[in-house]
């Protein structure tokens, strides 16, 4: 993946510029690189079952106010450079819009979802057809998992989460299938149930992650490999803020995970706050709402 120009990225948005405003001192040395997204309307977003501790279907999704906050996603990433497709959304799928579930994409190969919850497995039908239209071949996955929810590329290996929904057995499939290593990680937080929500990737050598979201071995694991990572509080993650998405400079990320976003500024990121609150009441936000194609 090729950097994109840095006359393309750096002080070229008002959200930019403001950051730079108030971080004169933090050095400019992050460079981003353009991302091809494949993303899905929330034209019938809602929650009709509880399969998380964040669904409840007592309560209603305002699919309007879901729509503007989508669609802002969607006009920051292409206002940033970054390439998006788009999947018709289907009506009596209303996860469907949480695109990184389907798949994971590593070097132009595309492994499938098996969803652990009955009502999510129909959404891998159009989602397979999107990739099968754009000329991949897809792989049926033998055991459960959830594509991009709990599994993370982090450059030369792929972190793979477990412990709620994507089996160990998926961890091995998808390290078969890809000649990858997988490394397994344990978690043990039910308001954290795939690795998206308490785990992303800075770049190519650096994660952000919420440790007590991990089994104590898990975090020992991610200690020895990221000993300079960006830790989150509590705070920070049940605000969805590792629920995010990093382009090596720019961070897209919740706006009320204060905390983090000021770490990552130190660390010379740009937090570039995009609100996706009413995807909260079925546990996404950004990255859930986000499929990378990495070819």
């Amino acid at each position: 993946m090729s950097p994109v120009p840095a006359g393309s990225y750096r002080g070229s948005t008002p959200v930019e510029t403001a950051w730079k405003r108030r971080n004169p001192s933090v050095p400019d040395f992050r460079v981003a690189s353009r991302r091809r997204f494949l993303v899905c309307e929330p034209r019938h977003f809602a929650v009709r079952y509880a399969i998380n501790p964040w669904m409840h279907p007592d309560r209603p999704v305002d699919v309007a106010l879901a729509q503007r906050q989508w669609r802002k996603l969607i006009d920051t990433y292409r206002e940033h450079g970054h390439i998006v497709e788009t999947v018709k959304p289907e009506p009596a799928l209303p996860d469907m819009v949480f695109a990184a579930n389907a798949a994971v994409v590593v070097a132009g190969r595309v492994f499938g979802s098996l969803f652990s919850a009955p009502e999510r497995r129909p959404e891998s039908v159009p989602y397979e057809a999107w990739f099968k239209a754009e000329g991949y071949e897809v792989h049926h996955p033998e055991s459960v998992c959830e594509g991009e929810g709990d599994f993370v590329p982090a450059g030369p290996w792929i972190l793979a989460g477990t412990g709620f929904r994507t089996t160990p057995r998926a961890h091995r499939e998808a390290q078969e299938f890809f000649g990858v290593p997988v490394i397994g990680l344990t978690l043990v937080d039910p308001y954290f149930y795939h690795l998206d929500t308490a785990l992303f990737t800075l770049d190519e050598e650096n994660v952000a992650y919420y440790p007590e979201a991990f089994s104590p071995g898990s975090r020992e694991v991610l200690a020895r490999l990221y000993p300079d990572a960006v830790l989150a509080t509590r705070e920070d993650a049940m605000a969805f803020g590792l629920n995010s998405v990093s382009d090596g400079r720019h961070v897209f990320v919740s706006p009320g995970a204060t905390a983090l976003a000021a770490r990552l500024a130190d660390r010379g990121y740009v937090p570039v706050p995009v609100d996706l609150s009413e995807f909260h009441k079925a546990g996404g936000a950004i990255k859930c709402c986000t499929q990378e194609i990495r070819s």
